[in-house]
């Protein structure tokens, strides 16, 4: 009897740690997401907020692609100021810049996450992004990007 007591105690807690760590790594898959829509999907596309990106991207953040055997860095200052330019740009025209995504995959295992997403613009799937993610103090910050451009 008192061998089932322990093992329905021991379920019980189990049961209990399951649930706080499900929750846990939810609210951390939604904090990223909601991070990923102000900085990324409309900082960085709908909206062209430069203020927005400074918050999603850490200070070292780069966008890694391949240029032939070589690795070209894009580094975050200067996609920051890219940005800003087009927004002041008077060819730029806000209802021509709507651009859709979808979250495939959002992947956290502690302090680490993972996102696939896919970008829509006019209606075609424009970009394939995986981006990589750290949780410090001051919350979750994009550190790297590589992606896929469709053409």
């Amino acid at each position: 009897m008192k061998q089932r007591v322990i093992f329905g105690t021991l379920l019980i807690a189990l049961v209990v740690v399951g649930i706080n760590f499900v929750e846990f790594k939810h609210h951390d898959e939604t904090e990223i997401k909601e991070s990923l829509l102000s900085g990324y999907v409309h900082g960085a596309f709908n909206e062209l907020n430069p203020d927005a990106m400074a918050k999603t991207f850490h200070k070292d953040f780069a966008i890694f692609s391949e240029k032939g055997d070589e690795i070209s860095r894009y580094p975050i200052a200067d996609w920051i100021a890219s940005t800003r330019k087009r927004k002041e740009s008077p060819d730029f025209d806000p209802a021509k810049n709507k651009w859709e995504h979808k979250f495939i995959s959002v992947d956290v295992s502690g302090k680490a996450a993972a996102v696939e997403l896919e970008l829509h613009h006019n209606g075609k799937h424009v970009y394939t992004d995986y981006l990589s993610l750290l949780k410090f103090k001051s919350g979750w910050k994009v550190v790297a990007k590589v992606y896929n451009e469709h053409k």
